[in-house]
């Protein structure tokens, strides 16, 4: 398993942006990395994955609005986050997906506010 670090998150105003990080202890070249975030009194979700190939998933809720990216050389995956809106606020959490071997960073927060 890697060991995997937010960053990034903060305080923004409706219609703003972020850019969340998540840096890995090791290589991710072959790793599928995803966020997913959890919100205020609800379950955690699954808002975007990219695969080992560069393959991009979005859910419903973000789609159009966050683009998700990754840098291997940096073992890097970014959160784009265009647009927000208070429905955005969460706990952002990275997932990294070895072959079935998951791991966990430890969130970052957002709050999207006026």
């Amino acid at each position: 398993q890697v060991q995997l670090v937010e960053s990034g998150g903060g305080v923004v105003q409706p219609g703003g942006s972020l850019r969340l990080s998540c840096t890995a202890s090791g290589s991710i070249t072959y790793t599928a990395m995803a966020w997913y975030r959890q919100a205020p009194g609800k379950a955690q979700a699954w808002i975007a994955s990219i695969s080992r190939d560069g393959d991009r998933r979005y859910s419903g809720a973000v789609k159009g609005r966050f683009t998700i990216s990754r840098d291997d050389a940096k073992n890097t995956v970014y959160l784009q986050m265009d647009n927000l809106n208070p429905e955005d606020t969460a706990v952002y959490y990275c997932q990294a997906n070895y072959y079935a071997v998951i791991s966990w960073g430890q969130g970052t927060q957002v709050n999207v506010s006026s």
